[in-house]
């Protein structure tokens, strides 16, 4: 059994910051890397951030400059820190883990439970 539970999101004024985070638990072996999707009303969901068990980072290039993506390997957490916040970064942020479950030789892709970002005045 494996979980990740996400928290964070809120609403915040246009400029603002906010910080996600998504924590792994259960029968956890490893995880080679974590991030985070979004999905605005109407779109398609989209690949925000993701982070690899090396520390190498991937951005979509809407976010360049504005968000980080960090993680605790010991805690089996990521962070997303974001900053300058535009209305349009308003959606679910779904955060998600590739693990391998113990007693298992491959990698499933794990979905948190979504939370809602958003950015108004």
């Amino acid at each position: 059994q494996v979980q990740l539970v996400e928290s964070g999101g809120g609403l915040v004024q246009p400029g603002g910051s906010l910080r996600l985070s998504c924590s792994g638990s259960g029968n956890i072996f490893s995880i080679n890397s974590m991030g985070w999707y979004r999905q605005a009303p109407g779109k398609e969901r989209e690949l925000v951030a993701s982070i690899t068990v090396d520390g190498d980072t991937n951005y979509a290039e809407y976010v360049k400059g504005r968000f980080t993506i960090s993680k605790d390997n010991a805690k089996n957490t990521a962070y997303l820190q974001m900053n300058s916040l535009k209305p349009e970064d308003t959606a679910v942020y779904y955060c998600y883990a590739n693990i391998r479950v113990r007693g298992y030789f491959y990698y499933d892709k794990y979905w948190g439970q979504g939370t809602q970002v958003t950015v108004s005045s």
